[in-house]
């Protein structure tokens, strides 16, 4: 006799949305967002509730009304968590629970949760539980399950004297929370060695950055072939990869992938991976991607510029690039961001556009040039191309003819050489 397989169904999820009108974003938008985080964070998104308001309610953000047609909601449905499209307080999310008995959690904590399934990389998994660890610190309630939702979390700790089991995992918390601090500033430290190194070296760096699911890691291996996780889920890439790749002047470029953004990305997180959105902060060029087929492609932009302006990149030149130009049936709907380059990554359409505009972005650096290089000098060949590149090169009897982009450092070394 077979025996037949169980599928263990997907945890229903409430939604509610409270919208008081102070955000610039638009409120169902951001509902069809939070729909798609707990798809990713494998919910089964079930009814949505929306209210709105002057404020939120300070004990428990949504009205008496709608907190009775949740409650009813969670029974027919047979529900297992809510979730606010927001970020509750401490005295919210313990009131709610109360009454609702029933796992209640915030925008905040379900970003947190995908980010914690997401990391690959020890340091994003550090990254993560501090951000975690930061948030459910002043959210502790004493019941004892809040520790078990984090991944640095054990529950079982040493009391001290006339010390309840509450101040025993704040202590706890606190401590971990400064272990990971010092943890995450040593690979900080080797972060900015590595990038000290390329500068040194004269290797630009290209940050790719935007909203989650525009297709960055595709476009990555579109770019480099790195054979980056490319999923159509949000969040599907957490940990930076960095690649590198050679562009149309024969320049060689770092191209680095970097985690994706949403709306209202929870400032925990921006804190806990500072060190990681330092690369786009850092790089010579940012090309900040965006599903083009999407109408919310200028806010998704806006988000981007948003953040890339907090972390003081103003300085840094940005190439928009509309990704999934393919999908795209109304022209009319691209946004309106000035210079950018149309790709589709997942077919190759555009790639050798936007590889020539990412050269006519870059600071300029190398010169191409054509020189004749004595066999005595040899050396010299090397170090071309080590800091820049050589496109052509033939052996004569007199010497070496290059065609090379030359480092402007060696510009005077090679001078006596340059042929017409």
């Amino acid at each position: 006799m077979q025996q037949e397989e169980t599928k263990t169904a997907s945890p229903c999820a409430i939604l509610v949305a409270v919208d008081c009108g102070e955000g610039v974003y638009d409120a169902e938008a951001s509902l069809d967002e939070l729909h798609e985080l707990l798809q990713s964070a494998g919910y089964e998104p079930g009814p949505s509730v929306m209210q709105r308001r002057e404020s939120p309610d300070k004990a428990t953000c949504i009205g008496s009304g709608r907190l009775e047609e949740i409650r009813q909601l969670c029974s027919t449905q047979e529900a297992d968590v809510v979730v606010f499209d927001r970020e509750l307080s401490p005295t919210q999310l313990r009131n709610l629970e109360r009454e609702l008995k029933i796992r209640v959690i915030d925008r905040t904590m379900l970003i947190l949760e995908i980010f914690a399934s997401r990391a690959q990389s020890s340091e994003g998994k550090l990254q993560v539980e501090l951000a975690q660890l930061q948030y459910m610190l002043p959210r502790l309630s004493g019941q004892g399950t809040a520790l078990s939702r984090i991944g640095g979390g054990s529950g079982t700790h040493t009391r001290g004297a006339g010390e309840t089991q509450l101040e025993t995992d704040r202590r706890h918390i606190r401590r971990r929370i400064e272990s990971l601090k010092q943890k995450l500033a040593e690979s900080n430290k080797r972060r900015q060695n590595l990038r000290h190194r390329r500068k040194k070296n004269n290797i630009p760096t290209v940050a790719l950055v935007g909203y989650t699911n525009a297709g960055k890691s595709t476009l990555m291996n579109a770019l480099t072939q790195a054979g980056v996780l490319a999923e159509d889920k949000l969040f599907a890439t957490l940990d930076p990869t960095a690649r590198s790749l050679r562009l149309p002047s024969g320049r060689h470029v770092v191209l680095i992938d970097t985690v994706g953004l949403v709306r209202n990305l929870p400032h925990h997180l921006v804190e806990a991976f500072h060190s990681t959105l330092e690369e786009a902060a850092q790089a010579d060029l940012i090309l900040n991607l965006c599903d083009a087929s999407s109408p919310e492609a200028s806010v998704h932009l806006s988000v981007t510029k948003d953040l890339l302006e907090s972390l003081n990149c103003g300085e840094t030149p940005i190439l928009p690039v509309l990704n999934k130009c393919d999908l795209l049936t109304d022209p009319s709907h691209l946004p309106h961001v000035g210079k950018f380059v149309c790709v589709s990554a997942r077919y190759g359409t555009g790639i050798e556009g936007l590889l020539d505009a990412i050269d006519q972005s870059l600071p300029q650096i190398h010169r191409r040039m054509k020189l004749l290089i004595p066999f005595e000098k040899a050396g010299l060949a090397a170090r071309i191309r080590r800091n820049g590149s050589i496109l052509e090169e033939q052996y004569l009897p007199e010497g070496l003819l290059v065609r090379a982009m030359v480092d402007q450092q060696l510009l005077e070394d090679v001078r006596p050489f340059v042929v017409d």
